[in-house]
């Protein structure tokens, strides 16, 4: 990342900061540009016990059921990959307590059965990068500590801190930090559940005002402009930040399903992307450089497709 002096006088005026510190503080955006790598995404469900057999028939993929969280509200399944990734089918409890389930930060969500929620990123030190985007303006959360056990027994902690406003992760990732081994936690089995597929390589970011998104992506991470395009067919305004798993989609129309989903969850993730090195035999569409196939969303309920060449 680079200024001119006119670009970098004013950066340091509006920050009033030396001109060693404020390229301190650019280098360390532009770095963090190139760390925003998916820790996982989280997929609200209402009811775990129908949902993950219908996307095992969907996709194709077996899911591994993960256990109960310990705030009384939500249990999980997860799909992990062998990039690291994965992707957690999160839903309510049977027997939840009803306070609980109200209380949790994706509660609209998990009763609305809304499918993609929510992403979050892993760091290896929560305090450093609180100070990070403290120093760009950005809102941050306290650390929160949190945890579940497997169905094996084995006990599970990490923490997490929250970035901007809404809900955890719905438009900016939130960000964990494991305290138990990482491993455990992605791969409950010892390893990946599918190799099928290489990761979560997009996050699709339904938002109601596509340069405010911008903005406020450029602003945490120090982007450069990201690449635009149209999709008709999706319905959207797409925007996409080069090197980044991130795509932001406006609604083309208010009145499409996309345009719902925003009037109802507001700036929050609509849609995932799997990675795939295989070439798709009938994409669907092409975004930006890369063949997109999806899944049948009508039978799944949500948006989930596959991002090829990778």
């Amino acid at each position: 990342m680079s200024v001119s002096d006119d670009g970098d006088m004013k950066m340091r005026d509006a920050i009033g900061m030396s001109p060693i510190p404020a390229l301190l503080l650019l280098s360390s955006l532009a770095m963090a540009a190139a760390e925003i790598k998916i820790d996982h995404v989280a997929t609200a469900v209402t009811d775990l016990k129908s949902m993950q057999p219908r996307f095992e028939a969907v996709t194709g993929i077996a899911m591994e059921y993960g256990g109960k969280h310990s705030n009384h509200a939500s249990e999980m399944a997860l799909v992990s990959f062998p990039d690291g990734s994965y992707m957690e089918m999160i839903a309510i409890q049977p027997e939840a307590d009803p306070k609980a389930v109200e209380a949790h930060e994706w509660s609209q969500f998990l009763k609305g059965n809304a499918g993609p929620t929510a992403w979050a990123l892993s760091v290896r030190n929560l305090k450093e990068e609180r100070a990070r985007l403290q120093a760009a303006g950005i809102r941050v959360s306290d650390e929160v500590p949190n945890g579940r056990a497997r169905p094996d027994g084995l006990r599970l902690s990490w923490a997490t801190v929250e970035m901007g406003r809404g809900a955890r992760g719905a438009f900016l990732p939130f960000l964990i930090q494991d305290f138990s081994r990482r491993e455990d936690r992605i791969y409950p089995g010892g390893k990946p559940t599918t190799d099928k597929y290489t990761g979560v390589a997009k996050v699709v970011l339904a938002v109601k005002d596509l340069n405010a998104a911008i903005a406020q992506y450029r602003k945490t991470w120090g982007l450069a402009e990201p690449k635009r395009q149209d999709d008709a067919d999706f319905g959207a305004h797409l925007a996409w930040f080069e090197g980044t798993p991130v795509i932001l989609a406006q609604p083309l129309v208010a009145d499409s399903w996309l345009g719902k989903h925003v009037r109802r969850y507001g700036d929050s993730a609509c849609a995932w992307l799997f990675g795939s090195r295989a070439t798709a035999a009938a994409p669907k569409t092409t975004w930006f450089g890369r063949d997109v196939t999806w899944f049948d969303d009508a039978k799944l309920g949500w948006h989930l497709g596959v991002e090829s060449g990778r």
